[in-house]
């Protein structure tokens, strides 16, 4: 059963492609007003686990809870309490970042009175206005990405599922996104989120899933699992609990 207090909780998920267990037997919660990270490398089952907690993917096995409605049983009430991010969403070209939050409102059936507020908020709080009006075509990485957190908060979600929010974003790009990530938290949204960063993850999570091949090879706050790894560092706890060698200080 999942935790009745997560705002997000996935049990025994499993995902078999041909010839890969890219997902096998992951459970994970997300509390309100926490922030938790999926941690892996490349090709470690982050984005199938997060597109399968959104609803996009079925898993094989297992079952995901949103704000405690089994999102295959209750799927358009569920997936209405979140906003997910992926790695590869994409902006319409010819449409600017207000005409894009202002279809997918609709798509929401947020009402007029309630929509336009909330856009213009976002506008203002995502530092988007000398570029709210622009196709979002002509849009440089960063302002898109905005532009795409934008959307994932428009409807005011209770849980925000992020795959690799600040990839190829320029440092200033990315601490910004890093740093909305933060405020969500602190108005009581839960927050799961990809990364390969891990210096990331050390400043952002509460506490850390380590995915490996698939399935979680540790988890909880960051100073449980560097004690466990007996490293000083998320990186170098990683590679030890995979067993992989790692580097000596100064090599």
């Amino acid at each position: 059963m999942p935790d009745t207090n997560a705002a997000l909780a996935a049990r025994d998920l499993s995902k078999h492609f041909p010839g890969v267990d890219a997902v096998s037997h992951v459970s994970l919660d997300v509390a309100p007003g926490e922030i938790v990270g999926l941690l892996g490398p490349n090709g470690a089952g982050k984005t199938t686990t997060l597109r399968m907690l959104a609803g996009i993917l079925s898993p094989d096995t297992g079952t995901v809870h949103v704000a405690g409605l089994d999102i295959r049983q209750h799927p358009l009430e569920a997936k209405r309490r979140l906003g997910f991010l992926s790695g590869d969403t994409q902006l319409y070209q010819r449409l600017t970042p207000r005409e894009v939050l202002d279809y997918f409102g609709r798509l929401y059936g947020m009402p007029d009175a309630t929509r336009r507020p909330r856009i213009e908020a976002l506008v203002a709080q995502l530092d988007m206005t000398a570029f709210a009006d622009r196709p979002c075509g002509t849009l440089s990485s960063g302002q898109r990405q905005r532009a795409n957190i934008a959307r994932a908060f428009l409807h005011d979600p209770h849980v925000l599922v992020l795959d690799e929010p600040t990839t190829a974003l320029d440092i200033i790009s990315g601490r910004f996104i890093v740093e909305t990530i933060r405020r969500e938290k602190a108005e009581g949204r839960a927050v799961l989120f990809s990364t390969h960063i891990m210096g990331e993850a050390e400043y952002l999570c509460d506490r850390i899933y380590l995915l490996h091949r698939g399935r979680v090879v540790d988890q909880g706050p960051l100073e449980g699992l560097l004690e466990r790894s007996r490293q000083t560092n998320l990186t170098d706890a990683f590679l030890a609990l995979i067993g992989e060698p790692v580097l000596a200080e100064g090599v």
